[in-house]
């Protein structure tokens, strides 16, 4: 088995709370497939009665999401395939977007590029204090195109600058939470498992109706999401074909992120 092939995702539901885990063994990149089957997961859980919230979540502790498999990238030959990987973050933040119950991510560790895509796209972020961020695209010549418009709304435009042109440094979750991309964060894993479970059992037992209305409402404005991230995608898609991304991701996968 690949890497392109490796990793999961699951979904279990109780108590009206659906908890959708990913895990993939390199700190939980996703490849393309991976964000396919993440983006049906979300959808369907939106679509089951049986659940009133929404739990995301990866394995580990010391990595919420890496974002982008760089196996993947420099797999990638043309626009097309290109186009087709990018736009698999676009599924899966339009999944959470449109999904008609609340999103709540649990962020137990560092997240990447893709990985601050799913972070912001939630419509509740907790997290632990290890869960620095960092846009490292740009360190390898492309744009977090996809991810932007979702981090952008989170944080506001002069902190999605901040991340996005200092490509290469770490942001410490407390900054995050300055931010306002993470709601509240935790020294201690227990702690934020705590947190996430009580936020989720309070909302599983509230009126889905009305839920699905406030969702609706908070995310007023980004109904053109759907064509505006597979256009960005497109962009990614071209980008990732470059001598110099090519180079610098070969760089990367040799080092750290």
């Amino acid at each position: 088995m690949t890497t392109l092939q490796e990793g999961k995702v699951s979904t279990a539901i109780e108590n009206g709370i659906a908890r959708i885990t990913f895990s993939h063994p390199q700190s939980n990149s996703l490849p393309g497939k991976l964000l396919r089957e993440l983006a049906a997961a979300i959808t369907a859980a939106g679509e089951n009665t049986a659940a009133n919230v929404i739990i995301l979540q990866s394995e580990g502790e010391k990595a919420f999401c890496a974002g982008a498999s760089f196996d993947e990238l420099v797999s990638i030959n043309d626009i097309e395939t290109g186009t087709y990987f990018f736009s698999g973050f676009a599924g899966v933040i339009n999944a959470m977007r449109k999904a008609p119950k609340f999103v709540i991510a649990r962020v137990q560790g560092k997240a990447v590029g893709g990985g601050v895509g799913l972070a912001s796209a939630a419509d509740y972020t907790f997290a632990h204090s290890s869960a620095s961020v960092k846009l490292s695209e740009l360190a390898v010549g492309i744009g977090p195109f996809v991810v932007g418009p979702a981090v952008e709304r989170k944080i506001g435009t002069s902190a999605f600058s901040q991340l996005t042109i200092d490509a290469a440094s770490w942001k410490e979750a407390s900054w995050a939470r300055e931010k306002s991309l993470y709601a509240e964060v935790f020294d201690t894993h227990s702690a934020l498992d705590e947190a996430v479970n009580k936020l989720a059992t309070t909302l599983a037992a509230s009126n889905p109706e009305a839920m699905m209305m406030l969702k609706k409402i908070m995310w007023e404005g980004t109904e053109n999401w759907d064509q505006l991230l597979l256009e960005r995608a497109g962009m990614s898609g071209k980008l990732v074909l470059s001598d110099f991304t090519r180079n610098a991701i070969g760089k990367f996968k040799q080092g750290a992120r």
